[in-house]
């Protein structure tokens, strides 16, 4: 680390930190050249997971994405933030420590279905309607009719 002050590239750690939910270290050195002090902050290099569409078109991972899908399909129903939070939080693990630089969109909705499922079935379902493509009351109808023989 190359001293603000005078270029040394000498220093020496006074004192280190969690800054920002632990996902960064504070550290604050002392330039063994000069002897003055300053601030780095130490983060992991996230490498970028792209997400394939369904048309094939690439964009990056945006986790808000997930979350205001969740809230949509979880309006008005009994859902605590924590829990959604929890939820995006999951999967977002789940695709970053998969180790993959793409994802499917379709892998995307499976893994959220699969977290409401488990929170809430009318958010499920709400999700799936609009995920799956439900054109008419037949195919709602099935998907409900696999619910019921789950149970």
């Amino acid at each position: 680390m190359r001293c603000l002050y005078c270029g040394c590239t000498e220093s020496k750690v006074i004192d280190s930190r969690s800054a920002d939910d632990d996902r960064t270290i504070r550290r604050r050195r002392e330039c063994m050249g000069c002897g003055k002090r300053f601030t780095t902050y130490e983060t992991i290099e996230m490498t970028p997971v792209l997400v394939i569409k369904s048309d094939g078109n690439r964009q990056a991972f945006d986790s808000g994405k997930i979350k205001r899908g969740i809230i949509k399909a979880a309006e008005k129903r009994p859902i605590p933030i924590e829990k959604i939070d929890a939820l995006v939080e999951d999967i977002t693990k789940r695709i970053y420590n998969s180790m993959e630089q793409e994802v499917t969109s379709k892998q995307i909705g499976e893994m959220v279905m699969e977290g409401l499922k488990q929170l809430d079935e009318v958010a499920y379902v709400r999700y799936a309607s609009v995920y799956r493509s439900f054109t008419d009351i037949p195919s709602f109808m099935a998907e409900l009719q696999r619910m019921m023989e789950k149970k």
